[in-house]
């Protein structure tokens, strides 16, 4: 065995050990997702009870999101529709105004969305969004249900922020 052959099996050796323990730590100090993943996320905030985060503006950012979403109950989605081409698809928003109430009408969330993405842990129940943007208010229901996440995208109409803008 030549020497470049033994380091390399020790190497392939100490691989072998490191790759399984790191992932172990990912696992135990995450609660199942890699710190390094969750790294990319913003925030968490707390209002009346309700942990929420809002982002997504990098794309990193928009990725860690997008992955943490299933472990949210709720995710709200923020973008603008172009209307001359609509096989174009629409581009994400930030600074959308949200607030969020119960069935009882009593606001539950009130935040200004950092990013296109809004990941809300609501409990189980129905609730009404409001989402406003340059002026112009988007309303929609919402049941949450245990173990089931909601995606709810808001879409705006160009034609609608550009003679709000």
């Amino acid at each position: 065995m030549y020497a470049s052959d033994r380091n390399a099996s020790e190497w392939t050796f100490k691989w072998r050990l490191a790759v399984p323990a790191a992932l172990g730590a990912c696992l135990t100090l995450a609660g199942g997702g890699c710190w390094a993943a969750d790294a990319m996320l913003p925030p968490v905030h707390t209002e009346h009870g309700v942990h929420y985060l809002s982002g997504g503006v990098g794309g990193g950012e928009a990725r860690a999101i997008e992955r943490a979403a299933p472990h949210w109950p709720v995710t709200l989605e923020f973008a603008v529709q172009d209307q001359r081409d609509k096989r174009a698809g629409a581009d994400y928003l930030a600074d959308v105004h949200v607030r969020v109430r119960d069935a009882h009408g009593h606001e539950v969330l009130q935040t200004v969305a950092s990013g296109p993405f809004l990941l809300a842990k609501l409990p189980p129940g129905h609730y009404q969004v409001e989402a406003k943007f340059a002026g112009r208010t988007l309303d929609r229901a919402l049941e949450v249900k245990p173990g089931a996440p909601i995606h709810s995208v808001f879409v705006w109409p160009e034609a609608y922020v550009d003679r709000a803008g």
